[in-house]
């Protein structure tokens, strides 16, 4: 039985956060939490929350059952994005350059990792 966590209108470019769920992508969720939980890259915070809270509400889906002992598998990762914030920023001889502020909505869904039978 898998869990979904989402993540709505984080304000980091969905390319950068893409970066990190990439790397994440398949692994056993106790090593990607440990990756992310020591990844300097900013986006890894948020994301760390998010796994977590997704292994939280596989935990509340399995009553009785931790994660630990289920080993759990990053099934999706995927990284879209969100609203963007348009400014304007002085430019020379009187124009204005646009700024776009991006943002991104995450989504994460874990599993128990299936065994299979051949």
């Amino acid at each position: 039985m898998e869990a979904v966590a989402k993540l709505r209108n984080y304000p980091t470019s969905p390319r950068k956060m893409r970066l990190l769920a990439d790397e994440i992508r398949g692994m056993h969720v106790e090593k990607a939490l440990a990756l992310l939980e020591h990844h300097p890259q900013h986006s890894s915070t948020p994301l760390h929350k998010l796994l977590w809270s997704a292994v939280k509400n596989w935990e509340q889906k399995n009553e009785g059952q931790s994660a630990a002992d289920a080993g759990l598998v990053v099934k999706t990762v995927f990284v879209d994005g969100g609203r963007t914030l348009k400014r304007m920023r002085p430019a020379p001889q009187g124009r204005g350059y646009r700024v776009r502020k991006r943002s991104n909505h995450v989504t994460i869904i874990v599993d128990s990792k299936v065994v299979s039978e051949n």
